[in-house]
């Protein structure tokens, strides 16, 4: 256990964390070095961050926990080279790095070595990114320049009570006062219980790092498990991605930040594959509905689809869809943002090199349907549901368009002529969008089957630095 203080916060949260006993202390001798200020007459052991490595399920992982008992949390220069050291160490090995973090601010006494360090330590983060996984849990405070650091990781979670995350304080927001809106805290920036199962949930579910793959496990549920009531699932997709999933195990990610979309990891036949849907209802463990939207595509949800896929494709795990999309979301607040989220939707899903697996299981209606993994994007497989409709718009609202003078049994004809001609999943799959139409029970079967066959999947790209979407 090294130098630790098992006793205090920072050493108890790394103890529940990691493996029984598996914890390896790096750096605990280090102390501050600046001696402004009278600086030497205060005591900062371990500069107020205890780091070192473990395992989680035997899996190595590289952690850093900040004491909020040194300098009543102040972080500066050696804190950071610390953590800089542990980046340094999981580079090398392909490990993640989780970060678990409490502190009041910038130890102002020590000024431009903690901002230099600071600024290296952003530094490795961002060499990091794609690379290894980086997994952030706030316990207290994270404000400030610190506000970055979970900001450029990929998964960050908040305790709920204690949680704070600003990089301006509340009070300090024209108009505002902590008391209005506490813009820290955790509910605001989306909260998350039970952090430290959560992440140990997580990292089982990850690879390594972007090259070597220990994700995968042996698979004890049937392959061929028929999914009876799935089709009764359409509406909150949670529950379908449980439903299909190896054993049911569904690890969500931003669960409670844009509902409309699902995102997370699912198991099919051992293998970690990230799925994302549209949702129309949440449903909570007593099945009631707690929330409920109109079945279109959000800003919100597009740019939280299409991190979670960037994440994914950087780390090679194939993407599941299931696509339930009536078009995109009309209010004042998305249609400023709209276009240019949807665009990073699209982006990412053609960017993507991974294996892409598509079951359009409801509506799949215009350029939104487009942006939802569709063959046209670069899907590798496309289901559809019987009952699935594909095309531009609903059928009655084309009719009503295209025979704008007509009465309404002419409308009505007219709306079953389109939707079995243009809207239905046979049509779509007769013109080769759709590769086959098959029964909701039997989903699970199909989508393993397309990602056995697409294990081998290899897939450029026009050689250049990067996007710019």
């Amino acid at each position: 256990m090294g130098n630790m203080a098992a006793g205090n916060a920072a050493g108890k949260r790394i103890n529940s964390l990691l493996d029984a006993g598996s914890f390896v202390e790096i750096g605990g001798a280090v102390t501050a070095r600046t001696t402004d200020f009278n600086m030497q007459e205060k005591e900062t052991p371990a500069d107020g961050v205890i780091t070192g490595y473990g395992v989680i399920d035997g899996n190595l992982v590289y952690v850093y926990s900040q004491d909020a008992t040194v300098l009543n949390g102040a972080i500066g220069e050696m804190h950071a080279k610390k953590i800089s050291n542990i980046y340094d160490m999981a580079m090398k090995m392909g490990a993640p790095v989780i970060g678990l973090v409490d502190c009041a601010g910038f130890r102002l006494q020590e000024a431009t070595d903690a901002l230099e360090a600071f600024g290296k330590l952003y530094q490795k983060q961002s060499m990091a990114s794609g690379v290894i996984p980086q997994i952030t849990a706030i316990f207290g405070t994270c404000g400030g320049g610190l506000s970055i650091v979970p900001a450029l990781t990929d998964f960050t979670f908040m305790e709920a009570k204690n949680g704070k995350l600003f990089t301006n304080t509340p009070n300090a927001i024209p108009g505002n006062d902590i008391s209005k809106c506490d813009t820290s805290s955790a509910a605001f920036q989306s909260e998350t219980t039970d952090i430290l199962a959560d992440i140990r949930s997580l990292v089982c579910m990850l690879p390594c790092n972007n090259e070597e793959d220990s994700s995968y496990e042996e698979c004890n549920d049937d392959l061929n498990r028929v999914c009876a009531d799935l089709a009764n699932a359409k509406e909150d997709t949670a529950i379908a991605l449980t439903m299909i999933s190896d054993d049911n195990i569904f690890c969500e990610v931003k669960k409670a930040y844009a509902k409309d979309m699902v995102t997370g990891f699912i198991k099919l036949n051992g293998m970690t594959v990230g799925a994302v849907a549209n949702r129309s209802k949440v449903y909570n463990e007593e099945a009631e509905v707690e929330a409920e939207f109109d079945g279109s595509l959000s800003a919100d949800g597009a740019e939280k689809a299409a991190e979670f896929v960037q994440f994914c494709d950087a780390f090679n795990i194939p993407v599941l869809t299931l696509t339930n999309v009536s078009g995109f979301t009309a209010s004042k607040y998305d249609e400023k943002r709209i276009a240019k989220s949807a665009a990073k939707l699209t982006y990412a899903f053609a960017d993507a090199t991974v294996p892409k697996v598509n079951v359009v299981i409801g509506k799949a209606f215009g350029s939104a349907y487009v942006t939802m993994n569709s063959k046209a994007v670069g899907a590798d497989m496309v289901y559809a549901w019987p009952d699935a409709e594909i095309g531009m718009m609903d059928a009655n609202q084309a009719a009503k368009i295209m025979y704008a003078d007509a009465d309404a049994a002419t409308i009505r004809e007219k709306a079953a002529e389109y939707k079995n001609l243009q809207s239905s999943p046979l049509s779509a799959a007769k013109r080769g969008y759709v590769d086959t139409i098959i029964e909701a029970a039997d989903t699970r079967k199909y989508v393993i089957g397309a990602f056995e066959m697409l294990f081998t999947k290899r897939e450029d790209r026009p050689a250049k630095k990067h996007g710019t979407v």
